[in-house]
């Protein structure tokens, strides 16, 4: 008889979540299908930071709920939108968690986007208390 193993428990790290100062547009197929001055980015060990949209900033006329859904113990589970624009589409383009655990509260009805399927470009503000002026 085999011994068996128990698999150490996936240790997940902290997830920090900011507004972000700037401007997030998304495209898909040449199209905006998200632009927003009130994104918020989320940090993840690990991870690259991702940035959530508000609902209302995001045209879902180009966008149709799919079944497909995912688990992340820290922020809950994730529902996937697939996309419709300039005769293109692609499936799970977007997610959001719809009632995101407590630690995830802040992008609740905030939708975020697969880079690797949209054009995400992120313009952040100019910080004038920090950026050198040349008088005139």
């Amino acid at each position: 008889m085999q011994a068996s193993t128990a698999t150490p428990a996936h240790r997940f790290s902290a997830i920090t979540i900011e507004p972000f100062v700037g401007t997030v547009t998304v495209r898909f197929s040449d199209a905006i299908v998200a632009a927003t001055d009130r994104a918020k980015v989320l940090r993840e060990e690990g991870h690259e930071p991702v940035f959530y949209i508000p609902f209302e900033d995001i045209y879902f006329d180009l966008f149709e709920k799919t079944n497909t859904t995912s688990e992340c113990p820290p922020k809950g589970t994730a529902s996937y939108w697939r996309v419709h624009a300039v005769g293109g589409s692609a499936d799970d383009v977007m997610w959001a968690y719809e009632t995101p655990e407590t630690t995830a509260l802040p992008i609740a009805r905030h939708g975020a986007f697969d880079p690797e399927k949209a054009r995400i470009d992120v313009d952040p503000a100019e910080d004038k208390r920090h950026t050198p002026h040349v008088m005139e």
